[in-house]
């Protein structure tokens, strides 16, 4: 009997603490607890619990801090870098990460290549995420694609990404070891940044122990499960947020702010209620744009990508 394990391995925490949206709110990116993270996972059938917040392994190391004898938690980090050419944003998400890598993969993160070879020289599994959710042609595809050379394994099903786009993933894995490289591993995860979504997507791979089921990552037996995102992920996470934020301004969660800066954004806040549409709008203009990229990409790798397309179980 093969024993296998399940893990979401793409969890935010309120550790994820730098939005892209609005920076002059100085909102956070997430504001799950760490706690309630572990809990929701292990209710949803997580075996494993793994946190990958945004260039920061505070949430996981604040968990272990609550549960210092859990063998069930994976510090994780979702590594922020450059494509050097076209500068364009890269994450890598990262497991097994202690604060001195931690410390060590920050100064390096301005160049993709250099993090990717410094994680290879450290022995860690590390995936390429979502694949084309900041390429925007900034450079030719093929010279971008260069990047599935430099990493152990990809995110073949992220929980905000369109079916197409992972789906995609999946074949472009499967294209390239094909092609006689060695085999990337694919992975799933929820990239959850609310608690509503956490273990709806996900990774098995074989093993007994936390130790195991990584190696099983490293050695190409992961499979990546469960939903796939759309318009309504993005933005139902975002509204979650945003509610999250407002009560972090009344006192309610982690407090960011003081004074006449917190009395300021959270007038903001109250004068923006009319245009709470606006949050749904743009999650569903970025999958369209989305959906653009997803079209272009395949039609430009042509008619062996669908082949494979086509011979490629998906779970």
């Amino acid at each position: 009997m093969t024993y296998t394990l399940r893990a979401d391995l793409h969890v935010h925490t309120w550790a994820s603490t730098v939005s892209g949206q609005l920076p002059f709110l100085r909102s956070r990116d997430c504001y799950s607890a760490p706690l309630d993270v572990y809990r929701v996972a292990k209710t949803r059938g997580m075996d494993l619990v793994a946190i990958t917040d945004h260039d920061s392994i505070d949430g996981a190391l604040e968990l272990l801090d609550r549960l210092p004898a859990a063998s069930d938690v994976i510090v994780g980090e979702e590594v922020s870098c450059r494509f050097p050419d076209g500068d364009i944003e890269v994450h890598l998400g990262v497991y097994g990460m202690t604060e001195q890598l931690h410390r060590d993969v920050q100064p390096l993160r301005k160049n993709v290549f250099d993090v990717t070879a410094f994680l290879r020289g450290q022995g860690l599994f590390f995936s390429l995420n979502h694949l084309l959710h900041f390429y925007r042609g900034q450079t030719a595809l093929d010279n971008y694609l260069r990047l599935l050379d430099e990493v152990p394994g990809v995110e073949a099903r992220n929980g905000t990404m369109v079916r197409a786009h992972n789906e995609l993933v999946e074949a472009v894995a499967a294209r390239w070891q094909s092609g006689g490289r060695r085999p990337l591993t694919v992975i799933g995860g929820s990239d959850a940044h609310t608690l509503r979504r956490i273990g709806r997507t996900w990774t098995v791979a074989p093993g007994r122990t936390r130790e195991d089921f990584v190696t099983g990552l490293k050695n190409g037996l992961a499979l990546p499960g469960g939903s796939h995102g759309g318009t309504w992920a993005v933005a139902s996470d975002a509204y979650v947020v945003i509610a999250k934020y407002v009560g972090s301004l009344c006192g309610m969660g982690p407090v960011d702010l003081a004074g006449a800066r917190r009395t300021a954004c959270l007038a903001f806040s109250v004068a923006s209620l009319p245009f709470q549409f606006l949050p749904l709008v743009i999650a569903g203009s970025g999958k369209m744009r989305e959906m653009r990229e997803v079209e272009q990409a395949a039609a430009h790798l042509g008619s062996q990508l669908r082949q494979v397309t086509e011979a490629t179980p998906l779970i």
